[in-house]
């Protein structure tokens, strides 16, 4: 199963939750391809149970706003 870290690029404020640039996840999936657009509930848990952030509702969860990198 790869596993793909993600990192915010671009601060985004939203309803009161703000993301800053550098935060970073790390997501394990079943698919091979970018889980920003292939699974984006993994994705918007991750940031959830490390920040409490739920950046789906923020809009933020884009490739315009977060950069996904394969490390395993």
């Amino acid at each position: 199963m790869p596993v793909y870290r993600i990192t915010v690029k671009a601060p985004k404020l939203t309803s009161g939750q703000r993301v800053e640039k550098g935060m970073t996840v790390d997501v394990v999936t079943n698919s091979m391809s970018n889980p920003v657009i292939a699974d984006k509930t993994a994705v918007a848990n991750a940031f959830y149970r490390i920040y409490g952030i739920d950046i789906q509702k923020i809009g933020a969860l884009s490739t315009a706003y977060i950069d996904c990198v394969k490390i395993g």
